[in-house]
């Protein structure tokens, strides 16, 4: 995938799951990493297919993410400070944004995940073609509707609630099955 599409299709995910600025923020930092590690493929022909033969290899290889993130979660517990959590849960934010990066390269291409000599992958779409932007709408849209799912659902949630609590009353609740079961003609 392009950068940009790292970027849109990572922060709609972590948004869609957190619903934090800072977490969506650290994420889109994270979401290039991978590519970035590896540097800009060079113009010439020939390096550039031997850049392309390492492309994609440890930089993304999750493991070595997945092992950052469990450092930047347990110095949470061993500082046990407020700075410390913070500074944390960024760091670890920008390790979800190069996971996320790793899973959507991951539908574009091959990419390591248990050893970085064997690459897995299902290749829905070539980089830069309009499948990489149909996907990227469809993952957009797909978070947009869950986040406006969950506030639907807390908003029903909530007035249901209240509406109960306000209106619930033993006596107002048998004269309201008197009243339907008298409509009806048996």
């Amino acid at each position: 995938m392009k950068w940009i599409n790292h970027q849109i299709t990572t922060g709609f995910i972590v948004y869609a799951a957190t619903n934090d600025a800072l977490a969506v923020a650290a994420s889109i930092a994270g979401a290039v990493i991978p590519d970035k590690v590896e540097g800009a493929p060079p113009k010439e022909s020939s390096a550039y297919w031997q850049w392309r033969r390492n492309h994609r290899a440890l930089s993304h290889y999750p493991p070595l993410y997945i092992f950052l993130l469990a450092l930047a979660q347990g110095a949470i517990f061993y500082f046990q400070n407020p700075v410390a959590e913070i500074v944390c849960n960024i760091l670890s934010y920008i390790l979800v944004g190069a996971l996320l990066h790793i899973a959507e390269d991951g539908i574009c291409g091959k990419v390591p995940i248990f050893s970085t000599k064997k690459k897995h992958g299902l290749k829905l779409f070539k980089v830069g073609s309009a499948g990489e932007y149909f996907w990227t709408f469809l993952i957009v849209a797909g978070c947009v509707a869950f986040s406006f799912m969950e506030i639907l659902n807390a908003e029903i949630n909530l007035n249901s609630l209240t509406e109960s609590a306000r209106s619930f009353n033993i006596i107002e609740l048998g004269e309201k099955i008197k009243n339907i079961f008298a409509g009806l003609n048996f």
